[in-house]
């Protein structure tokens, strides 16, 4: 009687079939993993937004209508502290919380951007990837001064550029309070507004733009603590040419519009838009 084998093995034409199946499925399955996972990042991103909103807005409430200083500078016998928004940097190069530290309960890398992986291009900042309406919003400090009277150093509230208490701002649905920071050389965390009026250093506004990261958009909370996405980068009417290839690294960085409307919460004063 004649005896059939059972061939268990898989002919070369069989082993080729499978293999392009699988390779059709990780074509399709892999892109849509991958772009799964970037959205998950940009929710994160946006919750991070949205509480730093809220913890400035609780900010505010506790200090005279003032949002919190976005760069100071304070003179003490070990040396120069700068302190921003985020962190304070002592002279000898330590970072401790800052402003913001107890409206967010102690959650520090609610301040890093998830799609964001470089360092901070602002010191020893151990978290990174947001910048704040510096412009507008934050009291920016000048370098400290010796008061030639008294002998003593010009710093902190002495000397800073006042940003706009809350019973200034208008239109609190459509202006930039934080958002993704960008520029050529990694994140920023001072957010600055196109037009220059207030820094008058056409460089440093270049610097301060935001970060279309979030799969060509990026992100931002308003005033008025709601987040929304941008998707249209804007050079900036008064930025030339060098600056955005050598300083922003334009489109992928860029302004939230060409003029001051995103950044300014007191346009309505001076005639609206």
């Amino acid at each position: 009687m004649e005896q059939h084998l059972k061939r268990n093995a898989f002919t070369l034409v069989e082993a080729l079939v499978v293999i392009g199946i699988l390779s059709t499925l990780l074509a399709i399955l892999l892109p849509a993993a991958s772009s799964a996972r970037a959205s998950a990042r940009a929710a994160e991103c946006q919750s991070n937004l949205r509480q730093l909103g809220i913890a400035s807005t609780a900010y505010a409430a506790q200090n005279a209508d003032h949002y919190p200083p976005a760069l100071l500078y304070k003179m003490q016998p070990e040396g120069l502290s700068t302190i921003a928004w985020d962190f304070e940097t002592r002279a000898n190069g330590s970072v401790t919380p800052g402003a913001l530290w107890s409206f967010i309960g102690g959650a520090n890398k609610v301040q890093q951007c998830p799609e964001f992986l470089g360092a901070s291009t602002s010191g020893n900042d151990p978290f990174t990837g947001y910048n704040y309406n510096t412009t507008y919003i934050g009291a920016e400090g000048r370098f400290p001064t010796m008061d030639p009277t008294t002998g003593k150093w010009i710093d902190g509230w002495n000397s800073a550029r006042r940003g706009l208490r809350a019973g200034q701002i208008r239109h609190t649905t459509k202006v930039a309070l934080f958002g993704d920071g960008g520029w050529r050389g990694g994140a920023n965390k001072f957010m600055r507004a196109p037009s220059n009026a207030v820094e008058n250093d056409l460089s440093l506004v270049a610097a301060g733009a935001q970060a279309f990261r979030h799969k060509g958009c990026t992100a931002f909370c308003a005033i008025d603590g709601h987040i929304t996405s941008c998707a249209q980068s804007c050079a900036g009417a008064n930025t030339t040419e060098p600056l955005q290839v050598e300083v922003m690294d334009f489109p992928n960085n860029g302004f939230l519009s060409e003029d001051d409307a995103a950044y300014d919460p007191s346009i309505a004063l001076r005639g609206g838009r």
